[in-house]
Order: C-alpha cells, then sequence, then structure tokens
C-alpha cells in the first residue's frame, strides 16, 4: 500500500490528471467562443452580421462551467494533494545543496594551499 501512496504522491500523476481536466474544460470554452464568432453555435441559425446577445449566453456559459470547474478541482483535488504531499513527503529544509556546499570546501582548501605556499598542484604526482 505504500507503493501506491507513493505513486500518487511523488509522481506527476495528480498534475497530469489536473493539467487534463482543466485543458479539456478550457478547449470547451475556446470552442464555444469561436462558435460564437463565427455565428455557428448549435441550434442557432445566425451568422457573423447578426449574431445575437442571446448567443453570447452559449460563450458565457461555458466560462461559469470553466470557472465552477476549476474551482472544485482546486478545493477538492489540488489542495487536499498539496497537504498530503507535504504530510508524507516534507520539503527539504532550506540551506545550501551538498554538491555546492563540496564545491565551497575544495575551493577553500586550494585558496588555503596557495596561500601556504603549495607546489600549485593539488593532487600529489603519483609514483
Amino acid at each position: 500500500m505504500s507503493g501506491f501512496k507513493n505513486f500518487l504522491l511523488r509522481g506527476n500523476l495528480v498534475d497530469l490528471a489536473v493539467a487534463v481536466i482543466i485543458g479539456t474544460a478550457f478547449g470547451a470554452v475556446v470552442a464555444a467562443f469561436t462558435a460564437w464568432l463565427t455565428g455557428q453555435l448549435p441550434g442557432s441559425s445566425s451568422t457573423f452580421k447578426d449574431a445575437s446577445l442571446g448567443d453570447f449566453g452559449f460563450f458565457l456559459n461555458a466560462i461559469i462551467s470553466f470557472v465552477i470547474l476549476a474551482a472544485v478541482v482546486y478545493f477538492l483535488i489540488v489542495t487536499p494533494y498539496t497537504k498530503a504531499k507535504e504530510r508524507y513527503f516534507p520539503s527539504a529544509p532550506p540551506g545550501t545543496p551538498e554538491d555546492i556546499q563540496l564545491l565551497k570546501e575544495i575551493r577553500d582548501l586550494l585558496a588555503a594551499q596557495s596561500a601556504a605556499g603549495g607546489s600549485g598542484s593539488p593532487i600529489p604526482p603519483s609514483s
């Protein structure tokens, strides 16, 4: 069961699912907008020249549906997912990454060696 939990919370599965849901809903908004501009609304016989404000309702409905769907996805999927992810997999504490810390130590050692009058080569020659 912990493997399934890791699969859900560590990967980008939820991010991808949210992207597909929001992308599909936004595609419906774009389709409604282009249908309204061209006058090709479902069940409508209007053209671009005589598109009425009533035809605008089809596009407005798509926008309202998108906003409601985005709110539901955010509050019922994204927020709990973020809280669960922080609970089970807390983010690393802020600080210097380990590789940067090692590079700083190497730099300091090289600077100390050249200041002490070293041979200039940080690696001793092999015999």
